[in-house]
């Protein structure tokens, strides 16, 4: 399944999307939505139904604001959904290799893991079972990472931690086409540093990785549009398909469907742009 997944990534059409399936109470738009097993399962296949490429089950809530659980807890939420979502393709969204290991176990693919590899039994573990794994940049903890955020070059900064965070999984064994990088908007970020970011996708795209962006209903969506997080929805596809246009190549939402078409339009009018040069 893995290697269906990275020859869809690599040789891909469009952007792919990748389903979010919070198994939390606490998460900042969903949370408690998916706290069942069976329906958060359910839920799952319904986005793979939908046209995403992968579902991303969660276990702590990574909002800001948000303050850790426990790793037992964090296994309690996930683990029974691996157990009922057998043969959807998924990824496990944790920053603990404990929790990793477990999803893996039953069928996880992709690790998509907001610390980019902060625990280091975390990367072995990735490269051991030949796992993909995604690199998010987190300026501090979620608890405390949108208090001031403040970089000198917010661009440079984010890119020279992910591509350090890139080497050292490659150092520990992790094959390169396995790995993606997420500037990490909405983790540490204002909104002038989100906009930033998205200006510099293709600058980050060009390192060879594909780049993962997940933007669903976020808090600077919110700003920009004044819309309140259950209203965000068309405020999510806009930004994914900037994002598709942009070199992003998976795509991290809630709703399936518009974020599709979203990367189907931004491929179009790529390609478009391309044949008319």
């Amino acid at each position: 399944m893995i290697e269906r997944f990275l020859q869809a990534l690599h040789r891909r059409e469009h952007a792919l999307v990748m389903g979010v399936l919070n198994a939390t109470p606490d998460s900042f738009s969903d949370g408690g939505r998916h706290a069942d097993p069976d329906a958060a399962a359910a839920a799952g296949r319904a986005m793979i139904d939908a046209g995403a490429a992968i579902v991303d089950v969660g276990g702590e809530s990574t909002r800001p604001g948000a303050a850790a659980v426990p790793a037992e807890e964090e296994l309690r939420r996930v683990v029974p959904v691996f157990d009922r979502i057998g043969g959807v393709p998924a990824s496990v969204d944790t920053r603990r290799a404990e929790v990793a290991r477990a999803a893996l176990d039953r069928g996880a693919i992709v690790v998509n893991d907001v610390s980019a590899g902060a625990d280091p039994a975390m990367f072995p573990l990735v490269a051991a079972r030949g796992a993909g794994i995604v690199l998010l940049h987190m300026r501090g903890e979620p608890a405390t990472m949108q208090e001031e955020p403040r970089y000198d070059d917010v661009v440079g900064e984010v890119e020279a931690f992910l591509l350090g965070r890139a080497r050292e999984a490659e150092r520990s064994g992790v094959r390169r086409d396995r790995i993606l990088l997420d500037p990490g908007f909405g983790f540490g970020k204002t909104l002038a540093h989100n906009v930033a970011l998205f200006d510099a996708l293709p600058r980050i795209a060009a390192h060879g990785f594909p780049v993962a962006v997940g933007v669903s209903r976020k808090r600077f969506l919110g700003a920009i549009t004044g819309r309140p997080v259950d209203r965000r929805g068309d405020a999510t596809t806009a930004a994914c398909a900037i994002a598709a246009y942009r070199g992003a190549a998976l795509l991290r939402v809630h709703e399936v469907g518009g974020a599709i078409d979203a990367a189907r339009i931004a491929a179009a009018f790529g390609r478009t742009m391309l044949e008319e040069r």
